[in-house]
């Protein structure tokens, strides 16, 4: 099994307190994603997330075809980081873990994801020819999102 690894860093210009409390809340994940990948959320969510929070979602990952992503936040520490890995969905392997530093223009978030491809070699190629540009597109888009909203508010 192949295992890659994708690394993002982005600065936002707001206090670690404010971005903390728009990550903590599961729900803002919908908002901050490309609109096609129509994702939506399945589960009832509470508040703020906690280890052991399963979150249930339907996405589209081609046209016209969607999958249901089960994932569960294992780790929490609160305003530093939480993890989130897929119990079930598109992957073979999702580990995404989401740190928050502080530093003089805000926080710096970095987002590391360890994810494995199903199918072998097929897999592989896929993830060459399309998986890898979605990642980019979606934490792109998130990037953008993120620095206008949080702004804004």
């Amino acid at each position: 099994m192949k295992v890659y690894r994708f690394e993002t860093k982005k600065v936002l210009p707001v206090s670690k307190t404010k971005c903390w409390e728009f990550f903590s809340d599961p729900k803002n994940l919908q908002i901050m994603t490309p609109p096609e990948l129509d994702f939506k959320i399945k589960s009832i969510l509470p508040g703020e997330m906690y280890p052991g929070q399963i979150i249930i979602y339907r996405i589209k990952i081609f046209p016209l075809i969607y999958v249901t992503w089960v994932t569960e936040i294992t780790h929490v520490r609160d305003y530093e980081y939480f993890v989130d890995e897929q119990r079930f969905g598109p992957y073979k392997l999702w580990h995404h873990e989401h740190i928050f530093r502080e530093v003089n223009e805000g926080v710096e978030m970095t987002d590391i994801v360890h994810y494995a491809i199903p199918l072998g070699l097929i897999g592989r190629i896929m993830n060459a020819i399309v998986i890898k540009k979605k990642l980019n597109r979606i934490f792109s888009f998130r990037k953008e999102f993120l620095k206008s909203s949080l702004n804004k508010s």
